[in-house]
């Protein structure tokens, strides 16, 4: 059975526009991809759908046949799902075996963080030889304010705990970061969760909250599980990053695929999940993911530091390939 990841996220993180980013990516690499849109609200997809929610049930008739309104008809439809579970592994087993699967998921927190649902799939998919990651987007302009930073981490923190699934933080949106003014670290100060008693003098003083904000910093600080990528969908570079990123997460790059030689090791007919990648393991295992713009810093300078200078650079290059291209055809 296939790889795949749980995009989750807040509404408004850009779950939907990073999944269709995805595909782009995938369909240009010629690798195979699916997305599975679990939305019941999401009328409109940017993305070809290979399954959808909505063939099983929809949130408007949900709320109207038991006048419930969105939230409530929304974990209806989730709970209705796991109940109907049988549906969706029948749907994803006319997947080919090697298609990685994208789960576009409501912008509900409370799916990821409290409720036992998603949860109790993500389970039963792992019974059936899934090997999944979660994917959790956070819309970037948060980190140019301390308070809504602390609220991001701590709510990181207790997706992770809940879900319990390899899991990667992203900052969404970096492209537009620039527009919320200079933040007040570096970018990897951000990235990295340091120290967070140094965002104590950026916080609102002389509140009932200002003790709660470094309770809750010292709480995160104490599990030291939170860290963020970061993304700007409309970047190859970053895609391109990411993608390495969650493909390492899920076990992914540890497994060749079924086209290549297995050297007489058997595996031909062992699903993709199961087969090992004797030749890379340890290499790939120990070995930084390289690429452009792999440091933060120097993310922090194509977005932040520099931003229109990369853009003009950026403009005339693809002029230059634009040029290159129309002279070869001609």
């Amino acid at each position: 059975m296939p790889f795949g990841e749980i995009v989750i996220g807040a509404p408004g993180a850009g779950k939907s526009t990073y999944a269709h980013g995805k595909y782009q990516l995938f369909s240009a690499l010629e690798r195979p991809i699916a997305i599975v849109n679990l939305d019941p609200a999401n009328e409109s997809l940017p993305y070809p759908c290979a399954i959808s929610i909505s063939s099983l049930i929809t949130l408007q008739d949900v709320m109207h046949e038991f006048g419930l309104g969105p939230n409530g008809a929304m974990l209806y439809c989730i709970e209705y799902l796991e109940a109907n579970f049988d549906w969706l592994v029948e749907e994803l087993g006319r997947l080919h075996p090697d298609t990685w699967v994208v789960f576009d998921l409501p912008g509900q927190v409370e799916l990821s963080t409290n409720h036992e649902s998603l949860k109790n799939m993500i389970v039963k998919l792992g019974k059936h030889d899934y090997r999944l990651a979660a994917v959790n987007l956070c819309d970037a302009h948060y980190i140019t304010d301390a308070a809504k930073y602390i609220s991001v981490l701590l709510l990181s923190l207790r997706t992770m705990l809940q879900l319990e699934l390899p899991h990667v933080n992203v900052l969404s949106k970096i492209d537009l970061l620039s527009q919320f003014g200079d933040l007040d670290f570096n970018l990897d100060y951000y990235t990295e969760v340091q120290d967070l008693s140094y965002l104590e003098n950026s916080l609102p003083q002389g509140t009932k909250f200002s003790t709660l904000n470094i309770r809750i910093s010292e709480l995160v600080q104490d599990f030291g599980l939170v860290g963020f990528e970061t993304l700007a969908v409309e970047d190859r570079e970053s895609m391109l990053r990411l993608m390495r990123v969650v493909d390492r997460a899920t076990g992914c790059v540890f497994v060749p695929s079924a086209s290549e030689e297995s050297h007489g090791t058997g595996q031909e007919k062992v699903p993709s999940t199961r087969r090992g990648n004797f030749d890379s393991l340890f290499t790939t295992a120990a070995g930084p993911i390289g690429g452009i713009r792999s440091d933060v810093k120097d993310v922090q300078e194509r977005w932040l530091d520099a931003k229109d200078t990369w853009d003009a650079h950026e403009v005339e290059q693809r002029k230059r390939e634009a040029q290159i291209l129309n002279q070869s055809r001609a």
